[in-house]
């Protein structure tokens, strides 16, 4: 009871700045009597040395009152001193002493009566030293005792050799909040294996480094901040996920300046940091010069993707910004970010549905977007299986609509967001969008043919986003959270995945270099199982007894999605993230009939007419798991009896 009141007391006040200060003063006062007590004894306390003892205080007190603000000695904790604060308060003292020795010199010069004799003089500044010193640590001890005395520190090993990592060890070691006690260092550099860092060995990353972690019981890794940006092969990391490490990061150098201060700058490593991607670089100078001074429109702005694409966006000096989304709370939430970060940029948030032809026609009229980024889409797999019609009204409706005002109203640009799900479509969703890259492609065309120099469409392809709403990374985080279990449709379904800021810096790539009529597709890295997924994001979660539940195929999911149709081949283009996809061309007359047709059906609400329009349209469109497989063994029966017809003979 007793120590738990001292902890509270100890954890919740502390000293101002103004009064370690003045303890520091008062140590330069008392270091002054003492050595002059220890030099000359009471009775040699002559009226003269007393004299002489009150001008060296009254010096060193004025020098070293300065060289304690240049320094700022009082500005830190005492309980949480650290070796960096202990050498500002070294380096102020000397500073202060060589300055005030000069001093004394020019007073000498002048009264040649004053005396001070060398021996002091040091006398004093090394007990003036030792006091300052000693009392930090002292502090820091005594609180170290009554607050942590029966918590075992935490072994841990940093991973990384660099400035970066010997900073990250300094201020562990010097910092007692954090309760860690760094046993070795981890390399990837052969020439540092084996040598000594800091007191610890740097150990390689193999499997022997387990052995070794084990042997000194070390189930904690921090990683530098350097260390992170530089780790191109994310094996290098998940290996000690597998071996059930825990692995924990800072923030940047820069953002903490050597000193880790407050938990909040060391977390966990995320799981999107262990999957298997390299860095995107991208043409700056190319988007900028599409972008800088346009109007950009960006429908579905307050999604996952459309906002990430006005974030971009806002960094390239555009001349506006029109954000169009039919969700209110989302778009409100983007309006608020704009005018903290974007103040000056001006911005229109409007509220509409792109699928209501009357409502973007006057949005068009008025706002004459130069540069549209057409990201408005319903997205979830099993919600349109369930509701086709609002899927051709939003998806496909929604993109004729603005890709026509586009042509009707000389847009530069129209960069479509589109999916791999489109690729071989297994469902209503990944159908509709295809559709739409058809409708799009197709008119592009046939604006090339009719030769006028108008608006340029750019269709971009590409899998999940880590981290986007709705997706799995964030539905596993929360049900690791509430204790499990995480549920995997299936142990075998494997995903490609980008991050959202990568996958619209392609987006920004891929619609500079577009000249009109490409479908763009993005490499994804490899692909990832979702069930290592899972198994991952518990370990790093550190949570014990968490299962993994398998719910079955979803309707219309596939085991892996594919970016390109069998048919279909690839070019490559200068980025090599990016490639353009050969694709079948339609013809716009033939296309404009059939999605016309369709969307009319659509209003009819007849799911299962309106998916067999949608695969008349995209005859590779297979239902998987879903009960519109039925229409698909209907139009096989009429493609069967289409072939036993007889085809009559010519009688002339």
């Amino acid at each position: 009871m007793m120590s738990n009141l001292i902890h509270n007391f100890l954890s919740n006040r502390v000293l101002s700045r103004f009064s370690i200060f003045m303890i520091d003063i008062l140590m330069i006062m008392f270091s002054c009597l003492t050595m002059y007590l220890v030099r000359y004894g009471f009775v040699g306390l002559t009226p003269e040395v007393r004299a002489d003892g009150v001008t060296l205080a009254i010096i060193l007190i004025f020098v070293n009152a300065l060289t304690f603000i240049l320094f700022r000695t009082f500005s830190g904790i005492l309980r949480f001193s650290s070796f960096s604060d202990l050498m500002r308060i070294t380096y102020a003292l000397i500073l202060g002493y060589v300055f005030t020795y000069l001093a004394i010199m020019i007073v000498k010069r002048y009264y040649p009566g004053f005396y001070l004799d060398d021996i002091t003089f040091i006398s004093v500044f090394f007990l003036n030293t030792f006091l300052m010193i000693f009392s930090r640590i002292l502090t820091k001890e005594v609180y170290e005792f009554i607050t942590g005395r029966n918590v075992k520190p935490v072994n841990v090993f940093i991973y990384g050799t660099k400035e970066a990592g010997i900073s990250v060890a300094k201020a562990l070691k010097g910092n007692s909040e954090f309760n860690y006690r760094v046993l070795g260092f981890i390399s990837d550099e052969s020439q540092m294996v084996g040598k000594e860092l800091m007191g610890t060995t740097i150990h390689a990353n193999n499997e022997n480094i387990f052995r070794t972690m084990e042997s000194k019981d070390v189930k904690t890794v921090i990683v530098s901040p350097q260390q992170m940006e530089e780790i191109k092969n994310a094996d290098l990391l998940s290996n000690f996920v597998d071996h059930n490490i825990s692995l924990l990061t800072t923030v940047p150098l820069n953002e903490w300046n050597g000193m880790i201060i407050s938990k909040e700058q060391l977390k966990d490593v995320q799981i999107e940091d262990l999957l298997p991607r390299d860095p995107i670089h991208i043409n700056m100078l190319k988007i900028a010069s599409n972008i800088e001074g346009k109007r950009i429109m960006v429908t579905g702005a307050a999604g996952s993707i459309g906002s990430e694409i006005v974030r971009q966006v806002a960094n390239f000096n555009p001349y506006s910004i029109i954000l169009i989304d039919q969700a209110e709370t989302p778009l409100h939430d983007m309006r608020l970010e704009l005018k903290d970060k974007w103040r000056e940029l001006r911005t229109e948030i409007i509220v509409a549905d792109v699928g209501n032809a009357s409502r973007m026609e006057r949005i068009f009229s008025r706002t004459r977007p130069q540069y549209i980024f057409h990201a408005a889409a319903y997205k979830h797999v099993p919600m349109m299986e369930d509701n086709v019609s609002e899927s051709v009204q939003t998806n496909i409706l929604g993109t004729k609509i603005v890709a026509d005002l586009a042509v009707k109203y000389n847009a530069d640009k129209f960069v479509m967001v589109s999916t791999d799900k489109a690729v071989n479509p297994s469902n209503v969703m990944g159908c509709s969008k295809r559709i739409c890259e058809i409708y799009v492609q197709s008119l592009a065309k046939y604006i090339a043919k009719s030769g006028k120099r108008t608006t340029q469409f750019i269709t971009t392809r590409f899998g999940n986003v880590l981290g986007s709403n709705g997706s799995v990374i964030p539905l596993f985080r929360e049900q690791i959270k509430n204790g499990g279990p995480v549920t995997v449709t299936h142990p075998e379904i494997i995903r490609y995945f980008m991050t959202i800021p990568e996958a619209c810096q392609l987006v920004l790539e891929a619609g500079a270099m577009g000249k009109g009529g490409e479908i763009y597709i993005f490499d994804m890295g490899k692909p990832v199982k979702i069930l290592d997924l899972a198994k991952r994001m518990i370990r790093l979660s550190g949570s014990k007894n968490i299962k993994i539940e398998f719910t079955g195929l979803r309707h219309g999911e596939k085991l892996y999605e594919e970016l390109l149709n069998i048919a279909e081949h690839t070019k490559p283009t200068y980025h090599e993230k990016i490639m353009i996809a050969d694709v079948r061309e339609y013809e716009y007359e033939e296309v404009s009939r059939k999605v016309d047709a369709l969307i009319h059906s659509s209003f009819e609400y007849d799911d299962m007419r309106t998916v067999k329009k949608m695969k008349e349209i995209v005859p590779e469109f297979r239902s998987i798991n879903s009960p519109f497989e039925a229409v698909d063994r209907l139009l096989e029966r009429i493609s069967e009896k289409e072939t036993l017809i007889p085809v009559p003979k010519d009688k002339g």
